[in-house]
């Protein structure tokens, strides 16, 4: 029994002394706050922030799921009181001015709740050694029978207090602060479109960006490959027609060389065009490309592919190519001994989990370590992002090392 009055009421009461030190402080910055919030943006934004924390709180000790924050405090310039009083975000963070006079009267429920008990029992010890200045709710003790009348009734309203009116109090405020701070769908509906703008320009500049590289890839290819080839397949026709008449066994040979080097850029060519979409997919489809480059992989490689379905072909590609560029990789930097592939299909999107037992430290960053090694996932996470997809990375030192994809496939 009294164990459990302990597991209700020290939380309680921790939760209300807590939400007094906090009333207190907004009560001793209100002025502050008052007279140049409006001029200083940051302390606008600490509002919205703190009403955030109580929202927390108050769900973490109500055991809910994350209450939804607030959206963030809208940017503006230092005097912009049009701007202010426009945010929602902020009015309704206003709504924490009520707080300091609420969390005084809480303040002595919890305090009443912890030390009532152990000051009954004090009282009742030394009042014949306090000269009459002992009391017991409120009542002097200068006898026995008033100190075991008064003392046990202390202790029984001290655990009535703790195990139930300080986790009543505690809850109320709680539900309260969930309850006023709430955002509106409204408010939600404008910060997740504003959060999803965000993250369209973010990613479809990555896309541009990739996309740039790409086409300079491909060009740079086919520059120093295939047009050399093909530069130098021309200079041979033409001198083998210059010396047929002369000397046709020189000339033959010399055709004989140019076949060759056709053959060579054609092979250069259709590697090009691989890395652009490859023909693997078009003729095996995602799953026997992937078994493919798993074979191909000089690290043993234990594959698993469930059920995929209808896959569209740009998510068959993104996918091919987060295996290809991973196993790449897992193959150059991470000493890794096996890796494993998984391929299923999860509702309306494809899941994809490269993991690998070697090293770790691998990471998605645009600068170099200081070792100077940069990182080869900058173009993975592109490929995906543009898609609509997600990636994660995790790699702590020692390993392992797990690529996982989620790309949306409706």
């Amino acid at each position: 029994m009294i164990s459990k009055i302990l597991a209700r009421g020290g939380p309680a009461s921790g939760y209300l002394f807590i939400r007094y030190l906090k009333g207190i402080t907004l009560l001793v910055a209100l002025p502050i706050s008052l007279l140049l919030g409006w001029f200083i943006p940051d302390a606008t934004a600490g509002l919205v922030k703190l009403a955030n924390s109580e929202r927390y709180r108050a769900s973490r000790y109500l055991k809910l799921p994350d209450a939804v924050p607030l959206p963030d405090a809208l940017p503006r310039q230092a005097g912009d009181v049009v701007t202010l009083f426009k945010d929602r975000s902020f009015v309704r963070s206003l709504r924490l001015l009520l707080m300091p006079p609420v969390v005084i009267v809480e303040f002595f429920v919890a305090i009443f709740a912890i030390f009532s008990v152990p000051s009954a029992i004090i009282s009742m010890v030394i009042w014949p050694f306090a000269d009459g200045d002992s009391s017991i709710l409120g009542v002097p003790i200068d006898s026995w029978w008033k100190a075991l009348v008064f003392g046990p009734l202390q202790i029984l309203i001290g655990i009535g207090f703790l195990g139930w009116v300080a986790p009543a109090t505690a809850r109320g405020h709680a539900k309260a602060v969930l309850g006023l701070l709430a955002p509106s769908a409204q408010e939600l509906e404008t910060a997740r479109l504003n959060q999803r703008v965000e993250e369209l320009t973010r990613t479809r500049a990555g896309a541009v960006d990739s996309h740039g590289a790409e086409l300079r890839r491909i060009e740079r290819d086919l520059h120093d490959g295939t047009q050399a080839q093909l530069v130098s397949l021309a200079m041979r026709i033409g001198i083998a027609k210059q010396t047929m008449a002369d000397d046709p066994e020189k000339a033959a040979k010399i055709l004989d060389d140019a076949r060759d080097g056709a053959e060579q850029a054609m092979t250069e060519l259709r590697g090009v065009l691989r890395t652009m979409y490859p023909p693997i997919l078009a003729d095996r489809g995602l799953a026997g490309a992937v078994s493919a480059l798993s074979a191909r992989s000089p690290i043993p490689v234990e594959l698993r592919v469930g059920e995929l379905g209808t896959v569209p072909a740009p998510v068959e590609a993104a996918a091919y190519f987060v295996v290809a560029e991973s196993l790449t990789n897992i193959t150059k930097h991470s000493a890794a001994g096996h890796v494993d592939v998984l391929l299923e299909r999860r509702g309306p999107e494809l899941y994809l989990a490269v993991t690998d037992d070697g090293i770790g430290g691998a990471r998605i960053n645009e600068a170099s370590d200081l070792l100077g090694r940069g990182s080869g996932l900058r173009g993975m996470v592109h490929r995906v992002e543009a898609i609509d997809g997600q990636i994660e990375l995790q790699s702590p030192i020692g390993g392992p090392t797990t690529v996982e994809v989620i790309l949306p496939c409706e």
